[in-house]
């Protein structure tokens, strides 16, 4: 199939080796392709969906326990345990957390709020004595040095 699409653009005036680049291929491997096979499209997924993908109905499922009461606050490590108690199996780990990707239900999943981002705040120094900062550096002796220094003027105070 992709390879009629293939020869289609290169009969419409594209150049071969730019046509196997937009769809991801070698313009080497689409020749090997031709000489050996007669033109069959070898890729591994070309047309094959693995036999242990989850139905709808299965990922129905898991959306279903995720989203109830009993588990709407806990995480697909909490919620698969949970459910392993009472003996029920729907998915793995894994699969929770991809199908709950898929349909964003993983946003935040606790019953506290979200944690914030903030940034620290600025401290800018307009005179004088307003703003310090300290050191400790540690040496090698047995007691280590530290030092304060005034933003504004650069004035230090060293002590041990």
């Amino acid at each position: 199939m992709i390879l009629a699409l293939l020869e289609e653009a290169v009969i419409a005036g594209a150049r071969r080796d730019r046509a196997c680049a937009t769809i991801g291929l070698c313009a080497r491997t689409v020749a090997r392709w031709r000489v050996e096979d007669g033109g069959q499209d070898r890729r591994r997924e070309a047309g094959a969906t693995p036999a242990h993908k989850l139905s709808e109905a299965e990922r129905g499922a898991i959306v279903a326990h995720a989203t109830s009461p009993e588990y709407r606050d806990l995480s697909p490590r909490q919620i698969v345990p949970l459910l392993a108690d009472k003996g029920v199996y729907v998915a793995s780990e894994s699969s929770f957390y991809r199908v709950l990707h898929e349909r964003d239900l993983m946003s935040h999943r606790e019953p506290s709020k979200p944690r914030k981002n903030r940034r620290p705040s600025e401290h800018v120094a307009m005179a004088p004595n307003t703003v310090w900062c300290w050191d400790i550096t540690y040496l090698r002796s047995p007691s280590a040095a530290s030092s304060t220094t005034c933003i504004w003027s650069s004035m230090s105070s060293a002590g041990r």
